[in-house]
């Protein structure tokens, strides 16, 4: 069973969220929290498997509580996927940055929701849409970061960039298995390999690298 807590300022968004969520059989709502800091407390208590967070919320606001959560030790395992009303909302690409999972607008389809949470509670971000991927991008071109050092990348073998790639291009393991022609589990093994090596804590991290170093079809930023 998927366990989801849901953080959101608006009552009416979070019974929404619940009712669609708990159609299905393997997702349960264990709790649901209107600020930041409630958030960031009943995920200690309850220990949900994915949190879905509004950006937006008073006092401490849910990127504030997204980069508490990552940090915290006592929660491995937590992911966090932010919720918004705004394609280019400009604090989901410091939300990426801290480790979130990736990105749902809030119009998003019942049974896209739902399988988006199944995607980030089995560890992969949810980055199929090309929103997301044109976030990314914006992301790295805006905020900038650290570039990767070129021995790191060296040390990727061939096969592990051509993974890579695809995995930045939004494709599953078993998209990438198929592509390649290798079964999801070893698909699997190259992108936990790549992420080893690059020091990416997840997928939405190994694609922010991949944006980086010019392994996503675009140049690195300047």
């Amino acid at each position: 069973m998927i366990r989801v807590l849901l953080a959101d300022d608006q009552a009416l968004v979070r019974s929404g969220f619940r009712a669609l969520l708990e159609r299905a059989d393997d997702i349960a709502v264990v709790g649901e929290a209107a600020d930041g800091d409630e958030a960031i407390a009943l995920t200690r208590a309850h220990r949900p498997d994915v949190v879905l967070m509004d950006v937006r919320m008073p006092g401490t606001d849910g990127l504030t509580a997204t980069r508490r959560i990552l940090t915290d030790e006592r929660l491995p395992g937590v992911r966090v996927l932010m919720l918004t009303t705004f394609e280019l909302d400009e604090y989901v690409f410091t939300a990426l940055h801290a480790g979130a999972s990736g990105f749902l607008l809030k119009d998003i389809e019942p049974d896209d929701l739902r399988q988006a949470v199944r995607t980030v509670a089995r560890g992969d971000a949810m980055l199929a849409p090309t929103v997301t991927r044109r976030l990314i991008a914006a992301f790295v071109n805006r905020l900038g970061g650290p570039e990767l050092a070129p021995e790191r990348l060296a040390g990727l073998t061939p096969r592990e960039r051509e993974v890579v790639t695809l995995v930045a291009a939004g494709l599953s393991n078993q998209e990438i298995g198929g592509r390649l022609r290798m079964s999801p589990a070893t698909a699997k093994t190259h992108v936990n390999r790549a992420m080893a090596k690059l020091g990416a804590r997840d997928r939405a991290q190994l694609v922010v690298f991949a944006y980086q170093c010019g392994l996503a079809g675009l140049p690195p930023p300047r």
